[in-house]
């Protein structure tokens, strides 16, 4: 079975810059399908551009709550027009709620992140959100809007409730680089006790590295490790695994 990484950056330029090796060698690895969320409207059409040129990428289009510096209507209206324009897009994300960063203004991302959840529901598009100390302010928004195609929790971090209701709600947890740090606990136990089907793979690079990597630039060749770590810590074989994270994420994603 081949591995899919979830989430990965592979137009960020410290991995555009020598993207053919980075597919090379996460190919060597067993991973052969990337998703590429992008963050801002800046990045949207490079991405599209890359997905293009390499088997196996697969665009999702988004607006990110870290990188709101002015009034996002006519991003959000483009953004509209490549749903309309590009049926290869597979979700809308990177998308979500942060309140994590400083001055975090909710009522402000609230304002760009509601009209994209929209947009995926009229699109019939899943969601890549990404979360920060904002699990149940998300959760209302979801329950209310109901999105038939759910999607994924990236770099999943909250409570087993928060879960719970993820689940109930028809979504799937990311699960990343922090779980290979036996420090954490929390994520761990998650793991552990969850589901099979509860969750997908994925590496964030270059971002969120894998414990003994730390320091540098995160590939998607590591979601290898991650799936072994998460096998270790389940006490499950590797290939069940692999399988059930890469049965929910085509699921979800149509990939």
């Amino acid at each position: 079975m081949q591995l899919i990484d979830t989430h990965c950056h592979l137009d960020f330029p410290v991995i555009a810059a020598d993207i053919e090796a980075v597919l090379r060698r996460a190919r060597q690895s067993g991973v052969t399908r990337f998703v590429v969320p992008g963050v801002d409207r800046q990045r949207w059409a490079g991405i599209l551009t890359l997905c293009q040129q390499h088997k196996g990428l697969y665009p999702a289009l988004g607006l990110h709550p870290c990188f709101l510096a002015h009034d996002h209507t006519d991003d959000l209206q483009r953004l509209e027009q490549l749903l309309q324009q590009h049926p290869e897009i597979v979700a809308l994300g990177e998308i979500g709620l942060d309140l994590f960063i400083p001055d975090a203004d909710l009522r402000a991302q609230l304002s760009v992140l509601h009209p994209q959840l929209l947009l995926a529901k009229q699109y019939d598009k899943p969601v890549l959100l990404h979360v920060r100390k904002a699990h149940d302010q998300l959760l209302k928004q979801l329950r209310q809007l109901k999105l038939p195609r759910a999607g994924l929790v990236h770099a999943f971090a909250g409570s087993q409730q928060q879960a719970v209701e993820y689940l109930q709600l028809g979504f799937k947890l990311g699960i990343g680089g922090a779980i290979t740090y036996p420090r954490a606990l929390k994520l761990r136990r998650l793991v552990a006790e969850l589901p099979l089907g509860s969750f997908v793979l994925e590496t964030d690079s270059p971002d969120m590295p894998l414990c003994g990597y730390q320091g540098q630039v995160n590939y998607p060749e590591r979601v290898a490790l991650i799936a072994a770590t998460v096998a270790d810590i389940r006490q499950e074989p590797l290939a069940a695994i692999i399988e059930a994270s890469v049965l929910q994420s085509t699921n979800i994603l149509s990939l």
